[in-house]
């Protein structure tokens, strides 16, 4: 398999979380050899909490972009805010989250946060394909 590279989303701000999971299950179906549904949820999650974390701390405006390789497949979204996304004690009562980015390290072989030529920032997470 030749690596496949797709921008799902573009930058625009008002876009949801949901379309950009719609955008990315997609992409995942038009994938050969196809990916299992466990790599699928994985890869749903990873672009909904990236995306969930951009529409909450970067100012709304952010895009998608998912590549597969052979053995894996990225996720990776680019915001506005330099700002590198922190572990924090997730809130249980107040509902201002903290599950996110702990989350997406979990699933992730391997996470990346690379500031972008003008400003803003790429945060990547590679998944096992």
């Amino acid at each position: 398999m030749d690596t496949v590279r797709a921008s799902v989303a573009p930058a625009r701000p008002g876009n949801s979380a949901a379309d950009a999971r719609r955008d990315a299950r997609a992409f995942l179906d038009g994938l050969l050899p196809a990916v299992t549904s466990e790599t699928a949820d994985a890869v749903l999650l990873a672009v909904s909490e990236l995306v969930t974390n951009a529409l909450r701390h970067a100012g709304g405006t952010w895009s998608l972009e998912l590549t597969a390789h052979p053995d894996g497949i990225e996720v990776a979204v680019h915001d506005l805010s330099p700002q590198a996304p922190r572990m924090r004690t997730p809130d249980l009562n107040g509902g201002t989250g903290g599950f996110g980015w702990p989350l997406v390290t979990r699933l992730a072989r391997t996470t990346a946060v690379t500031p972008g030529p003008s400003g803003g920032k790429t945060v990547s997470a590679l998944l096992t394909r």
